[in-house]
């Protein structure tokens, strides 16, 4: 087999030195079924070299911020656990944008909070813009203003 070969079979290590991902993530990673190898005679790992794509997708979509179970359900929606292509990827980032932009604006807003705490050094927890953001349940006054829930 040539390394260019999509089918061609890497071991756990070799997989990974490509995938630049350690051996744990791969064995995590497949326990959740986003990644398949298939075992050998001795019942060693090996990865189509093709399952670099989803590795690739995985680490994509975590750096947008998404969860490995929100991952699992994009891949999974790919028929027949075909590796994604830059279709799919356009198609199923379409989402992760707003997720980009919202996080975009909110740290805009972080950013200008603390343009407005040079100087301050405050850190009130019932005043501090940055530390007690929203804090909508303290406009109504200090003190408990949720009651202890049992499980």
């Amino acid at each position: 087999m040539t390394t260019h070969d999509p089918g061609a079979m890497l071991s756990i290590g070799d997989f990974a030195a490509r995938a630049g991902v350690t051996t744990s993530a791969l064995r995590y990673y497949e326990s959740l079924d986003l990644i398949r190898s298939v075992r050998t005679a001795g019942n060693q790992r090996r990865y189509r070299r093709a399952e670099l794509r989803r590795v690739a997708f995985i680490r994509a979509a975590q750096t947008v911020g998404l969860s490995l179970d929100e991952i699992k359900a994009a891949l999974d929606r790919l028929p027949e656990r075909r590796v994604p292509d830059r279709a799919d990827w356009q198609r199923l980032s379409a989402d992760w944008r707003r997720r980009i932009e919202d996080r975009i604006a909110r740290l805009r807003d972080l950013q200008e909070d603390l343009d407005g705490c040079i100087g301050c050094g405050c850190l009130s927890i019932d005043r501090c813009a940055i530390y007690n953001r929203e804090d909508a349940l303290g406009e109504e006054g200090a003190g408990p203003r949720l009651g202890f829930q049992t499980p």
